[in-house]
């Protein structure tokens, strides 16, 4: 089971867990887009708990980005997993992705 986490100690502080792929990234999607629009200032999001990912993992990323910098809020990604980033460098994309290394 995929999922979307919210820290109940800070709202800006959004986790990932499980697989991010073609089955799972609808309802992440969805549920990520509720969570970043309805917020305000910037948003961590930890990928940590991600144990896999495919391009439609990093067209998710792209798009919960697009989402952020309508509302005019950094998103800054961190703990992105080593297969998100070959997927991200291979498809020329890994210089849109605001990451903030492992922490």
């Amino acid at each position: 089971m995929s999922e979307i986490r919210v820290d109940p100690g800070d709202p800006a502080a959004l986790s990932v867990h499980g697989e991010l792929n073609f089955s799972t990234v609808p309802a992440l999607l969805e549920r990520g887009a509720a969570l970043l629009a309805g917020g305000e200032g910037p948003v961590r999001l930890d990928l940590g708990g991600v144990t896999r990912a495919d391009s439609a993992g990093l067209a998710l990323l792209i798009e919960w980005l697009r989402i952020a910098r309508r509302r005019r809020a950094d998103l800054e990604i961190r703990n992105m997993p080593e297969q998100l980033r070959t997927i991200a460098r291979v498809s020329g994309l890994d210089g849109i992705l605001p990451t903030g290394g492992t922490n």
